[in-house]
């Protein structure tokens, strides 16, 4: 395999967790009587450029189908993050009535609801049905098509360049970076500003992220690779936020390379020297990450078999992808996971692709009072243990595996 930035022949591993279904792909009744389609999970790292990316075994309309189950609303953090992310915004470029605000990959309309309610005009690009559908039924205007160069190019000719285009959690999701990438050069206005949001590697590999690995994530980001990246697509970046998010995100803010009105900022020096201390552009810093993988998987195992053994009841919570990732390469099934509960409509009363655990409405949790809510997006554990406060009514527990095995005490205070 090439690696899908700078063509060099990929020999470098670092994580292989055998094969999985693709981690979106929730499974309807009539699907358990019939196969899934597998691919093998398995990530490489260039060393000309440092990106980490997908061994390439499903392309895109395999993966971000027409029910594409993943809608960001449902998680309130998220969809404060997304408000104060406008509010900055505009208030940092100026943007008002007279501005052009895209979003590309804008999902539900959870960032663009907020654009449109400051006044300020605006569209998104979204190629999932469902999605799509639910962003228009918040009076957003979407283009339901995959974006890249061509579109970008199609857009800018109808005068529909932007001053600014969000482009949250989508770099990762691209098989053709490059094309992608340069899209954002041909749709910006000559002073505009694209930001980038996405998992920063150097959190994924100090805390064992792994499960944040799934074949809709087709590169693993880092500044060392993004500004690469970019230099070679007509982007240049000029200033680099550290986030909270997904367990720890960059927002990275560029403006085309024929431009440079805005000044680099400080901040991008700063961590481009923090990741060349810690070793990124070597091939020692990857090389230690299948070893952490594969220690929470099993420690994860072993409390599900005890627990199991001494007859307690087990539920999680959040039917994502990064769960999915962990359940199949742990070999978790219902005999030691019942079920997940899930909030959105979309995903309850099918099945975890794989592991094919049943997913069901919240209400189950409260009946089956169990002993311990394995929470399966980690990153999303405070929100989700003050939603479900009253598991500790009964003592129940709460559980999550990375980046290492935290249980926590029972009824507040014991």
């Amino acid at each position: 395999m090439k690696c899908r930035h700078c063509g060099s022949d990929l020999a470098l591993p670092f994580l292989d967790m055998g094969s999985a279904p693709p981690s979106n792909a929730y499974l309807g009744a009539a699907a358990l009587r019939a196969p899934e389609v597998w691919f093998p999970l398995r990530l490489l790292v260039c060393e000309t450029c440092w990106l980490v990316q997908t061994e390439d075994h499903a392309g895109r309309e395999a993966l971000f189908t027409e029910d594409y189950a993943y809608f960001s609303s449902f998680s309130t953090s998220w969809l404060a993050h997304a408000e104060r992310y406008v509010r900055d915004m505009a208030t940092r470029f100026g943007l008002g009535a007279d501005s052009l605000v895209a979003e590309i990959a804008a999902n539900d309309g959870y960032l663009l609801q907020y654009v449109k309610q400051a006044g300020i005009p605006c569209y998104g690009v979204e190629p999932t049905a469902g999605t799509a559908a639910a962003a228009r039924a918040k009076g957003i205007e979407i283009i339901e098509r995959f974006f890249g160069s061509a579109l970008a190019g199609e857009l800018a000719a109808e005068g529909r360049a932007a001053d600014l285009i969000a482009a949250n959690n989508v770099l990762a999701h691209v098989p053709d970076i490059n094309d992608f990438t340069a899209g954002f050069a041909r749709l910006l206005k000559p002073q505009g500003v694209a930001t980038f949001e996405f998992p920063h590697l150097m959190r994924m590999v100090a805390e064992t992220q792994f499960d944040t690995a799934y074949h809709e994530h087709y590169s693993y980001l880092s500044l060392l690779a993004v500004e690469r990246i970019f230099k070679a697509n007509g982007l240049t970046v000029f200033d680099v936020d550290e986030l909270p998010t997904h367990g720890g995100s960059l927002r990275v803010f560029a403006q085309r390379s024929d431009s440079g009105r805005h000044p680099v900022s400080g901040a991008v020096a700063g961590l481009r020297g923090r990741e060349s201390a810690a070793g990124m552009g070597g091939a020692g810093f990857y090389s230690g990450f299948q070893v952490e993988a594969e220690r929470v998987k099993d420690d994860l195992l072993a409390f599900l078999i005890e627990a199991k053994k001494q007859g307690h009841k087990i539920g999680a919570y959040g039917a994502a992808a990064k769960g999915n990732t962990l359940l199949n390469f742990a070999g978790v099934r219902p005999d030691l996971l019942p079920y997940v509960v899930d909030r959105n409509p979309a995903k309850q009363d099918k099945f975890m692709p794989g592991s094919r655990i049943p997913i069901v409405a919240e209400q189950h949790l409260k009946e089956d009072r169990p002993d311990f809510v394995l929470i399966l997006p980690w990153n999303l554990r405070e929100e989700v243990t003050a939603q479900l406060a009253y598991v500790r009514d009964w003592g129940g527990r709460f559980v999550t595996a990375v980046p290492r095995l935290t249980v926590t005490e029972g009824r507040e205070g014991t």
